[in-house]
């Protein structure tokens, strides 16, 4: 908004210098406005002369004095001051600040909200779980993070889809079968011929339990593996879907990643690869010219058993994205898939398609703390922690909020010790609480009949402490930044926000009085904590969050 607003006016001030002969127009667009990175440099600042100097030949400093005489009569500014070597830094005028609650009161529950995407169609794929079992704590991230983003992209005019792929064939659901079938011969006292590398949780045995108790043992001796991969998966992707709804997840479509060979794009995508010269056979596999396209050696992408890798479906999968017309996709992934999404990548461009607008979003992993040591809590799976065990623990708005408080491709230590403490020291009571307080704080003035009275009419030239006029400019930010984030598929970033506006708050309220026996200023400070508890309140439901009006 407020640097936008100058954005425009700095455009303005370099065109008038193009007209006058200052400079040339060589440095239209490329220089910035930014915050300064130290305390008293202003407001914001631009690095526009030394960006003109330096294309024009000339001295920054001399570019930056015309560009003040420029500026001289800006309605936005308070002054302007030359810097180092040419840096031009803003002294925003404290009644712009002031004029920020007026935009909050007005959006109200927009505020933030943008057309930026400018209705841009995005397919978001992430979680893409096969149904072999509970979602572990990783899944759990990359759901959250996922569901994040599209909440980004959806709040800047974004048209979103979302997306969960998954396999319902191939070895693992034949394992899965195998597992559940071995449980169920167990449970009636037959042996078990259980498989070597088969799926070992307790849940097998619950789905097992569950089959025998509808149909008596009448499958004790079926060899056919179909009833009991039916069963599973019927079984475990409805235990998936509780879970996400447990976190408010939903997903507009399902794909299956089998309907790619019954439909023939999988054979499809391999006979254009062998017409491009891009296939090849060589040992009894089917190979994939990878180092034709810039990578450093070839890829298997059917194996001499006749299975394909993974690099095949997902490369035919991609195609299909294409064809449904999306304008941007958005992968979410874990880490381990790190080595196959260039291959991917390769293959969606032998295809013809433009893979600049492919995006993925690779997630570290989740490791458990407590007492500083790493944690191991799972009853259901004894390789790792299922979501239901998490949720169970810390609940759904602390584990979304942990889920986001790192960059996705930084690793994430949960601490259990800290995400179920109900103090400030954890940061999602530490925010939570925050929205509750301004909520009390406006109740009790209401109590002690001490009313707003209209925005518009509120005194908000009175609220000129310092904490108060870094409180209007960390509120003014938020549009801008939630813009930010969701170009940059950035979540965590609303996460810093909401935790560094909730400590200039409490700042603020441990040093100043909002109700006292000025009227005016209790009414301008009144508008000022309504103009936060909105903010706040946006942020959390932006990230899946609850906003709690009483703690």
């Amino acid at each position: 908004m407020i640097r936008t607003r100058l954005q425009e006016i700095l455009d303005h001030c370099f065109q008038e210098g193009v007209t006058r002969n200052y400079w040339a127009d060589s440095a239209a667009g490329a220089y910035t406005i930014e915050k300064p990175k130290r305390e008293g440099q202003g407001d914001l600042s631009t690095n526009l002369a030394m960006i003109v100097a330096g294309r024009d030949k000339k001295n920054p400093r001399a570019v930056a004095t015309q560009l003040v005489a420029l500026l001289a009569d800006c309605p936005l500014l308070d002054r302007v001051e030359i810097a180092g070597p040419g840096f031009v830094n803003f002294y925003i005028r404290p009644q712009i600040w002031q004029s920020v609650l007026l935009d909050i009161v007005a959006l109200g529950d927009r505020f933030g909200i943008s057309e930026a995407g400018a209705g841009k169609k995005v397919l978001v794929e992430f979680v893409s779980a096969n149904p072999t079992g509970p979602l572990s704590v990783g899944h759990g991230r990359q759901a959250v993070l996922g569901d994040a983003i599209c909440r980004l992209l959806s709040a800047t005019g974004h048209q979103v889809t979302r997306e969960y792929y998954y396999n319902d064939a191939g070895r693992q659901m034949r394992v899965l079968a195998q597992s559940v079938r071995a449980r169920y011969r167990e449970l009636l006292g037959e042996d078990p011929q259980f498989p070597e590398d088969g799926y070992q949780g307790s849940y097998i045995v619950d789905i097992a339990q569950e089959m025998l108790q509808e149909d008596g043992g009448g499958l004790k001796d079926q060899e056919d593996l179909s009833p009991f991969q039916a069963k599973a998966e019927q079984s475990i992707f409805a235990d998936i879907n509780g879970t996400l709804e447990r976190l408010d997840i939903h997903f507009d479509n399902y794909f299956n990643e089998h309907s790619l060979y019954d439909d023939g794009h999988i054979d499809a995508v391999v006979n254009e690869l062998r017409d491009k010269g891009l296939v090849y056979e060589q040992d009894g596999a089917v190979w994939f010219k990878t180092t034709e396209l810039g990578l450093p050696q070839d890829r298997v992408i059917i194996k001499s058993t006749g299975e394909p890798t993974y690099r095949l479906p997902d490369i035919a999968y991609h195609r299909e994205k294409f064809k449904r017309g999306f304008d941007w996709m958005v992968n979410i992934f874990g880490s381990d898939h790190i080595a196959t999404v260039p291959d991917v990548m390769a293959g969606v461009r032998a295809l013809g398609y433009d893979d600049s607008k492919i995006t993925v979003v690779l997630h570290q992993f989740v490791t458990l703390m407590r007492d500083g040591k790493q944690v191991k809590m799972s009853t259901r799976k004894a390789t790792f922690v299922t979501v239901d065990e998490l949720l169970a623990e810390v609940g759904p708005d602390v584990a979304r909020f942990f889920f986001l408080m790192r960059k996705a491709d930084s690793q994430l230590e949960f601490d259990l010790d800290l995400a179920t403490k109900q103090s400030q020291e954890n940061p999602v009571y530490y925010v939570q609480y925050c929205h509750a307080r301004l909520c009390s704080m406006l109740r009790q003035a209401g109590d002690k009949g001490i009313h707003l009275g209209t925005v518009d009419h509120a005194r908000l030239d009175l609220l000129v402490e310092s904490e108060e006029l870094d409180l209007l400019k960390e509120m003014a930010a938020y549009p801008e930044l939630l813009r930010h984030a969701a170009a940059d598929l950035a979540p965590h970033r609303i996460i810093f926000y909401l935790q560094d506006l909730a400590g200039k708050f409490h700042s603020y309220y441990n040093k100043h009085r909002v109700l006292s026996e000025d009227v005016a200023l209790s009414q301008a400070r009144l508008w000022l904590i309504s103009g936060l508890r909105t903010v706040v309140r946006n942020g959390l439901l932006l990230i899946g969050v609850n906003a709690p009006e009483t703690m």
